[in-house]
C-alpha cells in the first residue's frame, strides 16, 4: 500500500472535479485531506459522484455549467478525446459544458489530467483562452494508490506563470513533479512513457508465456529476470499478476488501447516507423475486441501464455 506523502500546508482552496472514476474520486479525497474544500464533482455515471459528494460534504453537481460556477479551480479526469471535447464544448443555447457556467468562466482554472491527444489538450486551452479562462495539462503517472496517497509523477504543460501559481496545491498531488513546456507537450511525453510502458508489458506476456510453455519454474524465472537486463518497472508491478491470472483493474486494458494508438499516431504524424508500438496496440485492440478491456493491462497475457484466450 502507498504511504501518503506528507504535505506542506497551504492556504485552502475550493476546487471542483468533472470525473471522479478511481483516478479523480481519490485526488478530490486527498485535495479535501489536505484542508482544501471539495465543493462539487460531477461525472457521466451519477453514482458514483452522488457517493462522493456524501462522502466529501460536496454538492454533486446536476450538470457541467452548474460544477464550473461553483469554483475557480475545476479538475477534468476523464475517459477519452472525445469526452474532454465534450466537457469544453463552446457555449451554445441548450448545450451543457464546463464552459457554459453561469456567469462566465473568466478568472477559472481547469486543469486537465486525462490521457489524450496533445490536439484534444491544445483545443480545450483554446476554447478556455477565448472565455479568459487559464488551463494547465497535468497529465498523471502512477496509479489508484499513488492517486489517493498525494504520490503521483505530474507530467504539466501551459503557460509558466499558471504553473507557478497552481505549483503548491499539485506538490500536494504529487511526489514528483515537471513542467515540460507549452500546452500539448505534456500530452506528448505522457504518450511516450505509456507506449514504452505498453511495450514492455507486452513483451513480459511474452517471455512470460513462454517460459511457461516450456515448462519453466516461472517464480524462478521471474527472480532471474529482475536481476539481469529483462528487470523493468513493469516486472515488478505485473509479472505475478500476469502468472497468477490476477487482473484487478490498476491500469485498464481499454486504457493501454487507447494509449497506444495515440502514441502510433504521433510516430505516423512525425514520419517514424514504430513496429514495436503498432504490434502493442495491435494486442490491447485484441484484448478490447474479446471483451476484456476492462480487465488490467496485465490481462494482455491472456493472449500468450499457453491454455488462456489466445
Amino acid at each position: 500500500m502507498s504511504v501518503s506523502a506528507p504535505f506542506t500546508p497551504i492556504p485552502a482552496l475550493t476546487v471542483a472535479f468533472a470525473g471522479v472514476g478511481r483516478m479523480g474520486a481519490n485526488m478530490a479525497r486527498r485535495l479535501a485531506e489536505c484542508g482544501h474544500r471539495v465543493a462539487a464533482v460531477y461525472d457521466v455515471h451519477a453514482p458514483a459522484a452522488a457517493d462522493l459528494a456524501a462522502e466529501l460534504g460536496a454538492k454533486h453537481a446536476a450538470t457541467l455549467a452548474e460544477l464550473a460556477a461553483s469554483a475557480d479551480l475545476v479538475f477534468t479526469v476523464v475517459t477519452d478525446d472525445a469526452a474532454q471535447l465534450a466537457v469544453f464544448a463552446e457555449p451554445r443555447a441548450g448545450l451543457d459544458s464546463l464552459l457554459a457556467a453561469p456567469g462566465g468562466v473568466r478568472g477559472k482554472t481547469f486543469v486537465n489530467c486525462a490521457t489524450l491527444a496533445p490536439a484534444t489538450h491544445i483545443e480545450a486551452a483554446r476554447r478556455a483562452a477565448e472565455l479568459g479562462a487559464d488551463t494547465l495539462e497535468a497529465c498523471m503517472a502512477s496509479s489508484i494508490p499513488q492517486a489517493r496517497a498525494g504520490t503521483l509523477y505530474l507530467m504539466c504543460a501551459g503557460e509558466p506563470a499558471v504553473f507557478a501559481r497552481l505549483e503548491p496545491l499539485l506538490r500536494q498531488l504529487s511526489t514528483a513533479l515537471r513542467h515540460v513546456g507549452p500546452a500539448g507537450r505534456a500530452a506528448q511525453v505522457k504518450a511516450l512513457v505509456n507506449m514504452v510502458m505498453n511495450i514492455n508489458t507486452a513483451a513480459l506476456a511474452e517471455g512470460l508465456g513462454l517460459g511457461q510453455a516450456l515448462g519453466l519454474d516461472l517464480d524462478t524465472l521471474r527472480e532471474i529476470f529482475a536481476q539481469t537486463g529483462a528487470n523493468s518497472q513493469v516486472l515488478k508491478t505485473d509479472g505475478e499478476d500476469m502468472q497468477n491470472r490476477a487482473h484487478d483493474c490498476f491500469f485498464s486494458a481499454a486504457h493501454a488501447a487507447k494509449d497506444s494508438t495515440i502514441a502510433w499516431r504521433l510516430g505516423c504524424e512525425a514520419g517514424l516507423h514504430l513496429p514495436l508500438a503498432a504490434a502493442t496496440k495491435l494486442q490491447y485492440d485484441k484484448l478490447v475486441a474479446l471483451g476484456l478491456g476492462q480487465l488490467d493491462k496485465s490481462a494482455v497475457a491472456e493472449l500468450t501464455f499457453p491454455g488462456r484466450h489466445a
